[in-house]
């Protein structure tokens, strides 16, 4: 069946489909965020439900436990580059005080 006749017989099962131009879609989890790069997006309608078909490129990546400030505040504290901070709060799971105490623990 050629793509404009299954158009057709959706709309007259009350299907409507809309693409929905995106660059990237990010579903984000309690424990990790994922990311959909060059993403194919179509809203469908079926009989007044909405529901969003996605298709693309999926990978993972870990939830970050700590804001843009928090990093700001242990480079203050600690002179340390803002690399260092980062692995120091990932591993400290976001505790500024913990990331803190370990990069003076290396200093």
């Amino acid at each position: 069946m050629n793509p404009k006749q299954l158009e057709k017989m959706a709309k007259r099962m009350g299907i409507q489909a809309s693409p929905i131009e995106a660059e990237e879609v990010i579903i984000k989890t309690p424990e990790k965020d994922i990311v959909i790069s060059s993403p194919q997006v179509s809203k469908v309608n079926m009989m007044g439900q909405e529901t969003w078909q996605i298709t693309g490129d999926v990978s993972e990546r870990p939830k970050e436990n700590f804001t843009e400030e928090d990093i700001d505040t242990v480079v203050n504290q600690t002179g340390a580059s803002r690399e260092d901070v980062k692995e120091a709060l990932e591993a400290a799971h976001g505790d500024l005080a913990e990331a803190i105490m370990k990069i003076k623990e290396k200093g």
